[in-house]
């Protein structure tokens, strides 16, 4: 019987990346309701405290994601080229090593943010106004943080060996659980919801929103158990298999480490922007939050597809199979650039409608509107950075993935902050990271054609060896 690595070799490319970026899109999309749900039940508190609370937690939260990523990107790409250079046994330590390992580190960061919870939200931006609500958010948020970077890891390491449907899945019904559980934690009995008053509800608010995170991704956990206990998986999670040695460690964390980053640097960018922002009142807060929120529409579908084809261009590199490894990307960048358009127009087009289905508060929608415009207006494009980056992981090339996510949210984007705040005020703020993302697109781009070019010069020696013995 066939298993899942079939789709890397035998498809031709676009049922290829159909068959691994839909699933992934798809899981995205409820991501997307996923990220949104917490700020849209919260705001329907109508408390813009509660709101900038989530906004604040969140670069924390995001923290838990990263270590997710880190040993679940790194795992995924080092699992799809070591199946391309047909080591098959080497993989079931490599899955075995992410697990143990990103729960071991989520757990570490788990008890320092119990301990220094409040400290570090007042660190990141929190108010006296939003630094209760806060706090019992992160407090729900690390005491579930193992399973949250399971979760996260898992949902990776399954797409390394092409099983994107099963990986979508395991994501997809967690997300739907904490969509579910959200008004019913967050809000309480005679709330209004959609015009309704709610027959029951625990009222909790953010903490609500941040238990029903948990469950969610305990759900989560618990298919992922069973799809590797039905034995249709080649990984393992076996505690016997884990190991860090003959090169396990290295293979992982070179590319784990720059999306790990990236993600960290999302939490710094957000720390900034928050502490830049709260200048101008909780107000101007709530409101990047809820636009950074609305944006993700764009740049998770976008990242959906670039993280779908990740196994399939590893696979290919792995196997030295360039020109297919190209013509996956080129086609990938298309279908992301007529993605991007697509979305931004009809974001533009209805701004306000969109800022005002998260809350109803007339300076929160002001300040929403601008920003999301600002946000969106890269969104036609950036598409082809997130496939580049993806790209790179795939190939196990970590220091040029790492150029990218250190340029776009972090080494570029945090100066920017900075200089665009003295010169322009508010307005700069809200143009930075648009900025910073024109330059890192430009950038992507031409760390590609390098990359091709020396691939390229390599197969061309490796022929005239053959050819000469």
């Amino acid at each position: 019987m066939k298993d899942n690595t079939v789709v890397f070799s035998d498809y031709k490319i676009p049922k290829a990346v159909a068959t691994l970026a839909l699933p992934s899109m798809l899981g995205m999309l409820i991501n997307i309701v996923y990220n949104l749900a917490d700020t849209f039940f919260v705001g329907q508190t109508g408390d813009a405290n509660q709101v900038s609370a989530v906004s604040v937690a969140m670069p924390l939260f995001l923290l838990f994601l990263a270590i997710g990523n880190l040993f679940g990107v790194g795992g995924c790409a080092f699992i799809s080229r070591s199946l391309g250079e047909g080591k098959r046994d080497k993989i079931k330590t490599i899955s075995s090593f992410c697990v143990y390992a990103g729960i071991m580190a989520g757990a570490a960061f788990a008890v320092l943010f119990m301990i220094f919870r409040r400290r570090v939200l007042y660190v990141v931006g929190a108010s006296d106004s939003s630094i209760d609500f806060a706090v019992d958010y992160l407090f729900w948020i690390a005491l579930g943080a193992p399973f949250i970077v399971s979760a996260i890891c898992i949902g990776n390491l399954i797409r390394g060996e092409g099983a994107a449907k099963q990986s979508m899945f395991g994501m997809v019904i967690g997300q739907i659980t904490n969509i579910i559980l959200d008004p019913i934690f967050i809000l309480g009995a005679g709330d209004k919801l959609f015009g309704f008053h709610l027959p029951f509800g625990f009222g909790l608010g953010v903490a609500g929103a941040a238990i029903a995170t948990v469950l969610g991704n305990i759900v989560s956990v618990l298919y992922f158990v069973i799809y590797f206990l039905r034995g249709k998986s080649i990984l393992s999670i076996t505690p016997k298999r884990f190991s860090a040695k003959n090169g396990i460690f290295r293979g992982v964390v070179s590319v784990g480490a720059p999306a790990a980053l990236n993600n960290l640097l999302m939490s710094v960018s957000n720390i900034v922007i928050n502490m830049f922002l709260s200048h101008y009142g909780d107000e101007a807060v709530a409101a990047m939050g809820v636009a950074m929120k609305a944006n993700m529409l764009v740049v998770m579908l976008q990242l959906g597809l670039a993280q779908g084809i990740q196994p399939l261009v590893g696979y290919c590199y792995g196997a030295k199979n360039y020109i297919r490894m190209k013509k996956t990307m080129r086609f990938s960048m298309l279908c992301n650039i007529a993605i991007g358009a697509t979305m931004t127009a009809v974001y533009i087009f209805a701004r306000r409608q969109v800022i005002s289905m998260f809350i109803d508060n007339a300076a929160v929608i002001d300040y929403g509107v601008k920003m999301l415009t600002a946000l969106m207006s890269s969104g036609a494009l950036i598409g082809i950075m997130f496939i580049i980056n993806f790209s790179f992981q795939g190939m196990g090339k970590g220091f040029q993935s790492l150029l990218l996510a250190v340029g776009r949210q972090g080494l570029i984007y945090i100066p920017l902050l900075f200089i665009m705040d003295k010169l322009i005020g508010l307005e700069g703020i809200i143009w930075a990271q648009p900025a910073a993302d024109f330059v890192c697109i430009v950038a992507s781009l031409i760390m590609f054609r390098i990359v091709v070019n020396k691939l390229e010069r390599q197969k061309e020696g490796e022929n005239y060896e053959k050819q000469a013995s």
